[in-house]
């Protein structure tokens, strides 16, 4: 069965840094391209990184540039988001998502384009 888990959310103040997992099982994420999604209460989930399968390739949402950074460590079977000087725009539950195709472009941050979800972690920016 084909699971992608979240890990890594919790309370950060203004300023802080946090790192968000997404770990797999089941399969390999070798050959998967991953992106980041977020969604906060009342709005639609939003694309904010995306790393095609290598890592050769990133993308980010404008409000996110030169803030987060996305990684892959295929021997670990996982992919990271660094969140760092997180401002309390950024709360929202966050979700990982695998592709088998890498779109690129803004492509590559539309839900519709990803196959497997996990179910989400919450992060909240607040003092």
């Amino acid at each position: 069965q084909l699971q992608l888990v979240e890990l890594g959310g919790g309370l950060v103040q203004p300023g802080g840094s946090l790192r968000l997992s997404c770990a797999a099982s089941g399969f390999s994420l070798d050959y998967y391209a991953i992106g980041w999604f977020r969604q906060a209460p009342g709005k639609e989930r939003e694309g904010v990184s995306a790393i095609s399968s290598g890592g050769g390739t990133t993308n980010y949402v404008d409000s996110v540039k030169g803030r987060f950074t996305i990684s892959r460590d295929d021997a670990k079977n996982t992919v990271y988001l660094q969140m760092n000087s997180l401002k309390p725009e950024d709360t929202a539950v966050y979700y990982c998502a695998a592709s088998l195709t890498w779109y690129g472009g803004s492509r590559s941050l539309l839900p519709s384009q990803y196959d497997y979800w996990g179910q989400g972690t919450q992060v909240t920016v607040s003092s």
